[in-house]
C-alpha cells in the first residue's frame, strides 16, 4: 500500500523530433517524486525502449513503494536505427567508422532533451542528473558524463561496450592506447563529482583478446576503473559488480538496475562494493 507521503510512479510517452538527429526520439518519462518537499534526481537512461521490456515502472515504484528510493524522475531515450553511429565517444570514432554522430547525440542530450525535460517538470528543480546504459549504451553514457562533468555526476555502464577501439587487433592494436575511453579518460583531469557505477555479467560474452583468463566485457571494465583510480576517483566515486550468471542481455540488466539505483539513490546508506584505496 502507497503511504501518505508517496504516490504511485507516473509513466508518459512523448515523441520530438531533434534537428541535430534529423528524425524522431521517443522518450519515456518515470516520475517517483511522491515526497512532498524533496527535490528530485535526473537520470537519462540510453535504449530506453529495453525498460519497457523490463517492466521498469514496476521496479521503480516497488523501490519507491518500499521507502528504499530519493525522489527520482528517469528518462528512457529510444534508440534509433542508426544507434551504432549515435552511440559512441564524441569526436572519436571506432576503427569502422562508428559513433560519427555522437557529437550530435550529445547535442540533442543537451541543447534539446534537456530543455524539453525542463518543460515537462516545469515545477521542478533537479538536485543531479545522470546518465545510464546498456552495451553501446552504457559506453555512450560514460562519455557524456566524462564531455559535461558540470551537467552529470554519474554514469551507469552495464556490459559498456568498452573495447571500442580506434584500431583493429590485426592492424597494431595496443590496448593501453587504443581503448578509445580508456584513452580519453587517461588523457583527460579529475572532475569533482563525479561518480561511476560498472556491471558486468560473467557470461556477458567469450572473447579474450588478451588470452588472459577473463573476458573482455571484464576486463576492459577492470581497465577503465583502474585508469579512474589514476585521476583520484576513489572507493567512494567507484562500484563494480559481477553477475556471475549474468549474459548480455536485458533480463540480466533488469536484475542489475535496483542495485544502481539504490548505490546512487537510495534513502539510506547502502555499502556498495569497495573498489580501490584514494590516490
Amino acid at each position: 500500500m502507497v503511504g501518505p507521503e508517496l504516490a504511485p510512479v507516473s509513466v508518459s510517452q512523448k515523441r520530438t523530433f531533434s534537428t541535430y538527429l534529423n528524425r524522431y526520439v521517443v522518450v519515456d518519462f518515470y516520475s517517483a517524486t511522491g515526497r512532498s518537499g524533496a527535490k528530485p534526481h535526473l537520470l537519462l537512461i540510453n535504449d530506453g525502449q529495453d525498460l519497457l521490456t523490463m517492466n521498469f515502472a514496476a521496479m521503480l515504484e516497488a523501490l519507491d513503494n518500499s521507502r528504499q528510493l530519493l525522489s527520482l524522475v528517469c528518462v528512457g531515450i529510444h534508440a534509433g536505427e542508426n544507434r551504432r553511429m549515435e552511440y559512441g565517444t564524441a569526436g572519436i570514432t571506432d576503427y569502422l567508422g562508428r559513433g560519427a554522430q555522437a557529437t550530435d547525440y550529445g547535442n540533442f542530450i543537451v541543447k534539446e532533451l534537456l530543455p524539453l525535460i525542463g518543460t515537462e517538470y516545469p515545477e521542478l528543480t533537479f538536485e543531479s542528473r545522470s546518465v545510464a546504459g546498456f552495451s553501446l549504451g552504457g559506453l555512450s553514457a560514460i562519455d557524456l558524463v566524462w564531455e559535461h562533468p558540470r551537467l552529470f555526476s554519474t554514469a551507469g555502464v552495464f556490459s559498456g561496450s568498452l573495447w571500442w577501439r580506434s584500431r583493429d587487433l590485426d592492424k597494431g592494436y595496443m590496448e593501453d592506447k587504443d581503448r578509445i575511453m580508456h584513452a580519453k579518460i587517461a588523457n583527460g583531469k579529475y572532475q569533482a563529482g563525479l561518480k561511476f557505477y560498472f556491471s558486468t555479467g560473467s557470461l556477458d560474452e567469450l572473447s579474450d583478446r588478451n588470452n588472459n583468463g577473463i573476458i573482455d566485457s571484464i576486463d576492459d571494465s577492470l581497465a577503465l576503473i583502474e585508469v579512474l583510480k589514476t585521476k583520484c576517483y576513489d572507493s567512494q566515486d567507484l562500484a563494480y559488480t559481477n553477475l556471475e550468471d549474468g549474459r548480455h542481455d536485458v533480463e540480466t540488466w533488469k536484475r542489475a538496475l535496483p542495485a544502481f539505483l539504490l548505490w546512487r539513490w537510495g534513502s539510506h546508506t547502502v555499502a556498495a562494493e569497495p573498489v580501490y584505496e584514494s590516490c
